[in-house]
């Protein structure tokens, strides 16, 4: 899904969620990330994050390209959760709650 260079920057977090890909861009100081990462441990969500402000400037601006491209988001905030091919920019378990939720059906 993501290209190999993003894969390679990947730390996963296991749960017993499993069925979709749940990927987090974050930064390691932020609370609103940090909440988020803590939801999804809660729900027992296998996902997989890279904090961006641990990485090299060259690969976190191929990151945001990739996110610009590929999703198209009116902004690029932190947390930014991809759920299979859909995405949440900031911290809301609502929405969350609805791209997990919408998966088992």
């Amino acid at each position: 899904m993501f290209p190999e260079f993003m894969n390679e920057l990947f730390e996963e977090v296991e749960g017993k969620k499993n069925k979709q890909d749940v990927s987090i861009f974050t930064l390691s100081s932020c609370m609103w990330c940090k909440k988020c990462k803590a939801y999804l441990k809660e729900k027992n969500v296998k996902y997989k994050y890279i904090d961006v402000d641990n990485i090299t400037v060259d690969q976190k601006s191929k990151i945001l390209e990739y996110l610009r491209e590929n999703y198209k988001p009116d902004r690029i905030a932190y947390p930014f959760l991809v759920c299979d091919d859909k995405f949440v920019v900031g911290y809301d378990p609502n929405k969350y709650e609805e791209l997990i939720k919408s998966e088992e059906k």
